[in-house]
C-alpha cells in the first residue's frame, strides 16, 4: 500500500502542475497574440524608413554625427532578455550570444573597455556576476514596452555616442519569426550601417526617390527617428519571440505531464491490481488451511 500512496502523490503532483502549464500557456497564447499584431504592424514602417536611409549616397558632406567611424576603445553592448524563466532556451541564447561577443572584444580590441545596458532581469541578474560591466538595468521596458519609454533609452545612447562616451554600440535579442521559431540577431546600433536597399529576395535596389527640402535636412532629422524606430521594433521582436517560446515551452510541458499522468495511472492501476490479487490469495489461501 505504501507503493500505492507513493504513485497517487506523483499522480496528484503531476496533475497539479498540468494545470498550472495549461494556464501559463493561454495567459502566454493571449499576450503572444498582442505581440504579434504589435510587431506585424512596426516591421513595414521600419524597414521603409531604414530603406529611405539607405537609399541616399550617404558621402563625407552628408554625414551625421551618428555615421561617424572611429577607433573603437569603447564599446556599449545591449541585451535584452526577459524578466521572467519558464520560456525555454529563449534568455540562455542570448546570455551565450553575449559572452561569445564580449570575448570577441577582447579578442578583437584589447585595449577597449566595454559596458552594458542590461534590458531584462534574467541577463542582468548573469552579468552582474561580472563587476563594472553592467552600467545600466533597465528591465522596467519590459514591463511597460511604449515608444516613448523606448525612445528615450535610444535617445540616451545616441547621445552618450554624440559625446564620443561610445564608438560601438551594438543589440542582441530574439528576433520573432513565428511562435516555434526565434532568430538570435546581433545587430549594430551606431555608428549607423550604410547600405543599399535590399528587395524580398536580398538583392539590391534603386530607389528613385525626390527629397525636399534636400537630403542633408532629411538625414538630421529621419536618422534619429530611424534610430528610435529600430530600437522599439527590436523590443517588440524580443517580447513576441518571448512570449511565443513561453507559449510552446508551456504547451510541451503540458503534453509531457499528460504522458506521464497516463503512465502513472497505469502504474497505479496494476500496482492496485497486484494487491488486490495478494489479499484475494491471502483468503483464499487462509480458507483452504482451516479446511485442513
Amino acid at each position: 500500500m505504501a507503493n500505492l500512496k507513493e504513485v497517487r502523490t506523483r499522480i496528484a503532483s503531476v496533475s497539479s502542475t498540468q494545470q498550472i502549464t495549461s494556464a501559463m500557456k493561454m495567459v502566454s497564447a493571449a499576450k503572444f497574440r498582442r505581440a504579434q499584431n504589435s510587431i506585424i504592424g512596426m516591421r513595414p514602417y521600419a524597414t521603409q524608413l531604414a530603406d529611405i536611409i539607405a537609399s541616399m549616397d550617404v558621402g563625407d558632406s552628408l554625414q551625421t554625427p551618428y555615421h561617424e567611424r572611429r577607433r573603437v576603445s569603447r564599446i556599449l553592448l545591449v541585451a535584452v532578455t526577459s524578466n521572467k524563466g519558464l520560456c525555454g532556451a529563449f534568455n540562455a541564447n542570448v546570455i551565450r550570444q553575449a559572452e561569445a561577443r564580449l570575448q570577441y572584444y577582447r579578442d578583437s580590441f584589447p585595449a577597449a573597455t566595454t559596458r552594458m545596458v542590461a534590458i531584462g532581469k534574467r541577463g542582468a541578474d548573469y552579468f552582474a556576476k561580472q563587476k563594472g560591466l553592467v552600467c545600466e538595468n533597465r528591465s522596467d521596458l519590459l514591463d511597460a514596452t511604449t515608444f516613448d519609454a523606448v525612445a528615450s533609452l535610444a535617445d540616451s545612447i545616441m547621445q552618450q555616442y554624440r559625446d564620443k562616451e561610445y564608438d560601438l554600440v551594438e543589440v542582441i535579442y530574439n528576433q520573432f519569426k513565428n511562435s516555434l521559431t526565434q532568430i538570435l540577431s546581433t545587430e549594430q546600433f551606431l555608428p549607423v550601417a550604410v547600405d543599399s536597399p535590399r528587395d524580398r529576395s536580398g538583392h539590391a535596389v534603386a530607389e528613385d526617390y525626390i527629397y525636399e527640402p534636400g537630403k542633408e535636412a532629411i538625414l538630421r532629422e529621419m536618422v534619429p527617428l530611424s534610430l528610435r524606430s529600430q530600437f522599439y521594433r527590436i523590443m517588440l521582436d524580443s517580447l513576441a519571440a518571448e512570449h511565443g517560446a513561453r507559449m510552446t515551452a508551456m504547451q510541451k510541458a503540458t503534453d509531457n505531464a499528460t504522458e506521464l499522468l497516463k503512465e502513472l495511472k497505469l502504474s497505479y492501476n496494476k500496482a492496485r491490481q497486484t494487491s488486490i490479487t495478494n489479499e484475494i490469495i491471502e483468503i483464499v489461501s487462509g480458507s483452504e488451511a482451516l479446511k485442513r
